[in-house]
């Protein structure tokens, strides 16, 4: 008897609405979720789409360096910021090291500063990787790859030189040269 009552609850009609009602949530639940990831996929399309940041107000980010030191890009307003993502495993990164590293030597006293962001990398290969090209201008990782997500980047190097006043002067994607930059820098100098 204790059988039959518990196998005509669970076909009693108000169970099966009950149960007909969790089906229908779990559908809803499903779909949202389903829908909330198309709607997140297309937006980082759309992104990459538009390629790396060329002009404008560059993204704002905050670097904390290797060393422990804080960097804000909108509150370095006032003077030429050079942003260069690298890694240390990139080849092309180890051609232009020598180069970024003078351009540091010969503008850091003129209101230059030179921001390494580190993509897609362990601390240990990284801070090995500037040991190795003698680099001493700040250096700090992108975690999550923030930084680099916000500027779309496609790779790495790439370099961004952001005026005195905050706006986005010139980008390289691939390997610079000291050349390149010093043009660059003389005539937002000469402004």
């Amino acid at each position: 008897m204790g059988m039959s009552r518990i196998n005509s609850t669970k076909t009693s009609p108000s169970y099966s609405i009950i149960r007909h009602a969790k089906d229908k949530l779990g559908q809803i639940a499903v779909w949202t979720l389903l829908a909330t990831l198309l709607v997140f996929l297309a937006i980082k399309l759309f992104q990459s789409s538009l390629g790396p940041v060329r002009s404008g107000t560059p993204p704002d980010f905050t670097l904390t360096t290797f060393s422990g030191q804080t960097y804000t890009l909108s509150e370095l307003k006032g003077q030429i910021v050079i942003v260069n993502f690298w890694a240390s495993w990139c080849d092309p990164c180890k051609a232009e090291a020598a180069d970024l590293e003078m351009i540091w030597h010969d503008y850091k006293d003129r209101d230059v500063l030179l921001l390494g962001i580190d993509y897609a990398d362990t601390k240990d290969e990284a801070l090995t990787y500037l040991s190795t090209w003698n680099i001493t201008y700040p250096n700090g990782p992108d975690v999550g790859t923030r930084i680099s997500q916000s500027y779309r980047i496609r790779g790495v190097p790439e370099t961004y030189i952001v005026t005195q006043d905050g706006l986005l002067a010139k980008s390289f994607i691939g390997p610079t040269s000291y050349e390149n930059i010093a043009v660059i820098l003389e005539a937002l100098l000469d402004k």
